[in-house]
């Protein structure tokens, strides 16, 4: 009896398919399917049916998957343990980030941490939409949502604060501003869950304006700076994300005296006992170039 062909049975009902499941374990398809097919064959039943579309379990698989998917859950668990008391920084590292944060803060990360370690291999999502918790394996998920519920399984470790301003294109007829009041009458372009701008003045005072029938409301940072660029309306995005337009004069600053609340991303970790290697190094490398750019931000100021 082959026990890997049992994990690899769990290992496709957990992801929803042998395509998923693959991209998950780096593992070939036909691989998956020919363990499930052998297993089948040893114990005399089908497990599943398969479709073009989707993946249906049978009665038999149904038990079978009851009885056996918590103690190979387990032994994974312990398998990764018992990796994470290892120094060597290896194996395949799965995250995933919301785009804003991923595409400009993450990619130098990876690349260096590829550079260090040459047996280690990455796979990043960087999402538009809110990452499902684990759903698909990951070993680190970065989140803008403070997840004050999240299930006792997960740790939560915020990494970064990363300032935010007011930017339009310089051909776009604003008016004189003289405070957040005064953008009601402008075009907005909102993040998908925008519902309030928060702001607070060089001299102390706050003040908030609430996000009603935006110009363009999207979850993706990218299509704002875009539209921001093509003169559309005023967008609130990360000064790192917009750096170069601002550079290039595409984009000017509004109420630079008027600080928007910052963008704060998490660092969400499966709660095992041991934290990978791979996972520990992968911080270490974020909070190193972290306090890189506040020592080069303050530098400049």
């Amino acid at each position: 009896m082959n026990w890997d062909d049992f994990d690899a049975f769990c290992q496709v009902v957990d992801h929803g398919g042998f395509s998923a499941a693959a991209r998950a374990l780096d593992r070939p398809k036909s691989s998956l399917s020919a363990s499930v097919t052998r297993l089948e064959a040893q114990l005399g039943m089908r497990l599943m049916e398969r479709t073009t579309r989707r993946l249906r379990l049978t009665e038999a698989g149904e038990s079978l998957y009851r009885d056996i998917s918590k103690p190979f859950a387990q032994l994974r668990e312990h398998a990764i343990d018992a990796l994470a008391k290892g120094a060597a920084v290896q194996g395949t590292l799965r995250i995933a980030a919301p785009y804003e944060f991923g595409a400009h803060h993450l990619a130098s990360v990876a690349c260096r941490m590829m550079q260090e370690h040459p047996q280690l291999k990455v796979h990043m999502d960087v999402e538009h939409a809110q990452v499902a918790l684990f759903e698909r394996h990951y070993d680190l998920v970065f989140s803008a949502i403070e997840h004050k519920f999240a299930p006792s399984s997960v740790v939560t470790k915020r990494v970064y604060s990363l300032e935010r301003g007011l930017f339009a294109s310089p051909s776009l007829d604003v008016g004189e501003l003289t405070g957040p009041d005064d953008l009601s009458k402008l075009p907005i372009l909102a993040g998908g869950d925008d519902s309030v701008w928060a702001f607070r003045h060089a001299g102390g005072s706050t003040a908030e304006m609430g996000v009603h029938n935006p110009r363009l409301r999207s979850g993706n940072a990218g299509v704002r700076l875009e539209a921001a660029i093509a003169g559309q309306g005023v967008a609130r995005i990360t000064a790192t994300f917009c750096a170069a337009a601002l550079a290039q004069g595409r984009l000017v600053q509004l109420l630079p005296e008027w600080q928007c609340e910052p963008l704060r991303v998490y660092a969400l970790l499966p709660g095992r006992k041991l934290v990978p290697a791979k996972v520990r190094r992968f911080l270490e490398i974020l909070e190193d170039e972290a306090r890189g750019t506040r020592a080069s931000s303050q530098g400049g100021t």
